[in-house]
């Protein structure tokens, strides 16, 4: 399995990108790229995680909404790419759950986080052939499934309480299905609004994740 590698650049361009989005700092100095630097490099490996299953969370939320516009639309070769990129993406995460517990486990979870992409695509074909019939299977589906993906994450992580993960996975769930429902209102402005809010919410999901696999695993994720 190819692990996820994330470059010291890469760190630094993250923290800028999250500072600048939350305090409106200036991140384009040099001053702040080399402390970025200096602290991304002290935290190590820790920190490498986080960014990294940061980066990999954003990227799914991004890649699913492409992919629901094209279906949307019914532009089936577009929506064959851009379910290519979202796969490609399924499998990194996987990697990075394999890196971590194994291979066993890497190789369980890339199934189960393929379920709910599945699923969307059925709330996404429900919403274009306007059977609300079928959407609200899909989103009772997708509801379900956030306490199967909490219960896999809590086995595997104890500390991560099961209860809170799933109502995470639903913040997901739900963020993502606004977006869907804005494309299909083709209301282009509220669909990038909401984008940019479940590609936010992500982080709720990666740093406590990867706060837990930190503290479960000391001797993988110790500073240098």
């Amino acid at each position: 399995m190819r692990p996820v590698r994330i470059s010291l650049a890469s760190l630094a361009l993250a923290a800028a990108v999250a500072l600048g989005g939350i305090t409106g700092a200036d991140v384009t100095g040099s001053r702040f790229f080399a402390t970025a630097v200096a602290e991304a490099h002290a935290k190590g490996p820790a920190a490498d995680l986080r960014v990294g299953l940061n980066q990999l969370l954003a990227e799914h939320a991004t890649l699913a909404a492409a992919a629901t516009q094209a279906a949307l639309r019914g532009r089936k070769s577009e929506f064959a790419a851009a379910a290519e990129a979202l796969d490609a993406n399924s499998i990194d995460i996987a990697n990075a759950i394999g890196s971590v517990y194994g291979t066993d486990a890497g190789e369980a979870f890339l199934p189960l986080w393929r379920k709910h992409i599945g699923m969307f695509v059925d709330y996404t074909m429900a919403k274009a052939a306007g059977s609300k019939k079928k959407q609200d299977k899909a989103v009772a589906d997708l509801l379900q499934y956030a306490d199967d993906f909490a219960a896999f994450l809590n086995s595997a992580t104890p500390s991560l309480p099961k209860e809170a993960v799933a109502e995470l996975v639903r913040m997901h769930i739900v963020s993502l299905k606004e977006v869907v429902d804005a494309q299909a209102a083709r209301d282009y402005k509220l669909a990038f609004q909401k984008l940019r809010a479940a590609s936010h919410h992500m982080q709720m999901v990666a740093d406590p994740l990867a706060d837990a696999i930190s503290a479960q695993f000391p001797e993988k994720f110790a500073a240098k």
